[in-house]
This record gives structure tokens, C-alpha cells and sequence, in this order.
């Protein structure tokens, strides 16, 4: 996942891109960049690391303008390198443009290597950097219509941010894979961001979401929308920004990411009951809110199992397994006068390898617990997903090979129970599951490209 941010019509444009970078922190932690605007030149900054390390006020100083966009990252397509740190930024024939891209391009490898047969020469290895060929190489007369032209050749999952000299542009892809909220500040400044979140920290109304296929331009303080992509006859909005990435706090796709999650739990509650147990605990910080949700509907009492260290980042998004391993011990640590003689329920939001969840219940066992019944508020993980979040192939999915008696086995756990799609249709109020992506855990992909392989996958799983 990748988290994007855009400003424009503010004089402290650099400085409150950096506070909205903040808010989208978990949405990834290898690289961050501002790219800033003062009418007439672009100043770029990225670095890898975390926002609040890299944009010291000096380095925020040297980013002056009324226009922004910045990006946080964490790889799907491209290595973890500074090369691939976004926003990305060219000069060209046309004059300058910046591109945030939060999302995965399916069909860049194919566009690379056409590009590069023309002679075009890549300075990264992000699938973003076609994009900004395409729309370089367009003879279309306007930004705006190369732009256009440009996202007509993609296929896959794209909200955008562009920043030109004196323009800021959003975009989101006809499915709506990714989100994209569109915000306006007292002040009369435009904000464009990944999630609601970032619009509360900087005190932005949320004026609304954009529509799957929408550009929106907005030049000298007025505002452009239109329609240039048809929305896709199937809507494509990611579930698992309800499941796990995106902040609690946050509306995500006109729904509470909060209510949403604690819905999952009652539903979890109702599907894959432990009436044994005594207490109900969660994996913080995403598991919270069905943990609560699975304690409300069965009636067992809700108490604090794990506590996580808020100095160490998510273990799902590192990219190396080694920190991932690693990580578990680091994240997180059991409070044993809470488990001693204890038989858990412990709701966590998906598993994934396998690998944490198994750390996880014997680090409970260890503490005291008598017996420990894993709860996962979502389907199996069964198929990778290709639209921007970072899990494994499916050969090393644990749920597309083993049981769930094997993989409660695998992990120590005394029973193990997952949520149905069905019912987690029924907790995003989507009961025939035809407004979400659910790849991940059905293997139906929606673009033309991923539909085909994921058929011939199907056949020789």
C-alpha cells in the first residue's frame, strides 16, 4: 500500500503535506517525498525512512510554494530503493510534472518493454514511471488530454496525484480499487489524500469522495471534474482497506473503517463461536475494533492480551522476511496476570504465511493462556493481490494449500475459525459482493489481463 497526498491554494502547502504524510504513515514506511510548486519551478525532496525523520524544518523550507504533493511508500512494484521513492519527477518537452501513484499497474511490464523498444530510458523500476512515458510521448494538445491518453493504455489499480507548474490533478482508475477523498480548508485551499484521516489532522472539511474514472483538475483556486474513463460495469473498491490497512478513524468508501471492522467481529461471533472461553483479546492494533465487536455479540468479556510497541512498524509491510520474523518479538509482548490460566479468543484481521500468527499463539500459550482459539475476521488469503498491496505468491499463501484443521495445526492453535465471504459481504452492507475486490480471497480478478492468467492459475493450482 502506498499513501498519497496533494495541496494546493495554501501558502504552507510543503508543511501541511508533511502532517498529512503523517496521518498516512501506516500506509507505508520505506520511503517518503514532497514534491512542492511556487507557480514557475518544482522542488522535489524524497528519502527513504519515515516522514517525521526525513522533513526537518530546513528540508520543509527548501520545498516553497502554494502546491504540493507527497508520497508514502512501501514497494509492490519496484524494489525498496531510493530510485523508486515517490512522487516521481521529469522535465520534458511539455515543461515539468510530478506523479504520486498509490495502486499497481498490472500491464507495465508489457508497456516497459514497448516503450523501451521505442528508445524510452527508465530511472526506476516503478510501474508509475510508464505513465509518465506514455503522457510525455502523447501529442495531445493539453496536460490534461495527454493525461488521458495515457491512462487509456494502463490497466489495474490507479489513484493518482499529478503537480505541474500551475495545476494539481487527481485521478482514480474505473474500478476504484484505491481511495481518493476530495477535501477543502476554511482558508479556501484544496486537498486531495488517500484517506479521511489526513484531512482531520490538518482540519480540512471532506467535501467527498472521487468517483471511480474521475479527473479532477484544480488551477488558480477553481475547481475541474470530469469524466473521461467509464466507470467499470463491476466496482472494484479493496476490501482489505476495510480488513486491515486503512486507520480506523477513517470513511472509507462512505463507510466508518471502525464500524466496519467491529461489524466484521460480530459477524466473526456469530459464524465461528468459542462458548468455552473466558476472555476476548485482540492482535493490535487492526484486530481492536472485531475483537470488540466478537465480544459484544458473544458475550465473552474483552480484555488487553498484547500490547504493541508503537516504535517498530507494521510486520506485513517490511519487505524482507527476515525483519519480518524478526518483528513479531519487537512488536509485540503478552501480559501474563491477563492470560495466566485463561482459555482466548484471539481476533486478528487475516493471516497471511502463517508465520505470525504461530509467534503469536505461543507467546500466549507461554504466558499462561490454558488454551488459545484464533479467530480471523476475514475469508482465507488464498490468491495474491495485483492491484498495490504487497502479498506473497501464492505458494507461500498458507490458506491456498492447507486446510483450516492444517493451518490451526500449523500455528499451535487450539481451534482456528475465519469469517465467511459471506459474511464479510454482510458487514460492508455489500451482500451481493459485486461493489468490492475480492481477489485475495476468491480469486476473481476484475481486469481483463489478471482474469485470464487468474483462470489458467486456477486450472494448475
Amino acid at each position: 500500500m502506498c499513501g498519497i497526498f496533494g495541496i494546493t491554494g495554501h501558502g504552507e502547502a510543503s508543511n501541511l503535506t508533511y502532517l498529512g504524510l503523517h496521518a498516512l504513515q501506516h500506509r507505508g514506511q520505506e520511503s517518503a517525498g514532497i514534491v512542492s510548486s511556487d507557480g514557475h519551478i518544482l522542488r522535489a525532496h524524497r528519502q527513504m525512512g519515515l516522514v517525521a525523520d526525513i522533513f526537518t524544518a530546513p528540508v520543509i523550507e527548501g520545498l516553497p510554494g502554494d502546491a504540493a504533493i507527497g508520497h508514502v511508500r512501501y514497494s509492490t512494484a519496484g524494489g525498496s530503493q531510493l530510485k523508486n521513492a515517490q512522487p516521481l519527477f521529469v522535465a520534458y518537452a511539455g515543461g515539468q510534472f510530478s506523479i504520486a501513484h498509490n495502486g499497481n499497474i498490472v500491464n507495465a511490464a508489457e508497456l516497459k518493454a514497448s516503450l523501451e523498444s521505442e528508445g524510452a530510458l527508465f530511472q526506476s523500476d516503478a510501474d508509475t514511471e510508464v505513465v509518465m512515458h506514455l503522457l510525455a510521448r502523447s501529442k495531445q494538445p493539453t496536460f490534461e488530454a495527454k493525461l488521458v491518453e495515457a491512462l487509456r493504455k494502463v490497466e489495474g489499480a490507479y489513484s493518482i496525484l499529478l503537480l505541474t507548474e500551475d495545476k494539481l490533478i487527481a485521478v482514480r482508475d474505473p474500478h476504484g480499487f484505491r481511495p481518493l477523498v476530495l477535501g477543502k480548508m476554511k482558508e479556501g485551499a484544496y486537498v486531495v489524500a488517500s484517506e479521511t484521516t489526513a484531512l482531520d489532522l490538518i482540519e480540512a472539511e471532506v467535501v467527498r469522495e472521487l468517483e471511480p474514472g474521475e479527473l479532477v483538475v484544480i488551477e488558480n483556486g477553481v475547481l475541474r471534474a470530469s469524466m473521461p474513463f467509464k466507470p467499470a460495469p463491476r466496482l472494484g473498491r479493496c476490501i482489505f482497506e476495510h480488513v486491515y490497512f486503512a486507520k480506523p478513524d477513517s470513511v472509507l468508501f462512505g463507510t466508518s473503517v471502525y464500524e466496519v471492522r467491529k461489524r466484521l467481529g460480530m459477524q466473526l461471533a456469530r459464524e465461528q463461536p468459542a462458548p468455552d472461553a473466558d476472555l476476548v483479546i485482540a492482535v493490535p492494533d487492526s484486530g481492536v475494533p472485531a475483537a470488540i465487536g466478537f465480544s459484544q455479540t458473544s458475550g465473552i468479556p474483552y480484555d488487553v492480551g498484547l500490547i504493541r510497541s508503537h516504535y517498530v512498524g507494521r510486520t506485513f509491510i517490511e519487505p524482507q522476511q527476515s525483519i519480518r520474523h524478526f518483528g513479531v518479538k519487537l512488536k509485540l509482548s503478552a501480559v501474563r496476570s491477563v492470560l495466566k490460566g485463561k482459555r482466548v479468543v484471539v481476533v486478528d484481521d487475516s493471516i497471511v504465511r502463517g508465520t505470525t500468527s504461530r509467534k503469536i499463539v505461543k507467546m500466549l500459550k507461554a504466558a499462561g493462556a490454558v488454551s488459545v482459539h484464533l479467530r480471523i475476521s476475514s475469508p482465507p488469503t488464498q490468491w495474491p493481490c495485483y492491484y498495490g498491496i504487497d502479498t506473497p505468491s501464492r505458494t507461500e499463501l498458507i490458506a491456498a494449500s492447507h486446510s483450516t484443521e492444517e493451518i490451526a495445526k500449523y500455528v499451535t492453535a487450539d481451534s482456528l475459525g475465519y469469517l465467511s465471504l459471506e459474511g464479510l459481504g454482510a458487514a460492508v452492507e455489500d451482500p451481493k459482493r459485486n461493489t468490492y475486490c475480492t481477489a485475495c480471497f476468491s480469486g476473481q480478478y476484475l481486469t481483463e489481463k489478471l482474469s485470464r492468467d487468474s483462470d489458467v492459475a486456477k486450472l494448475s493450482a
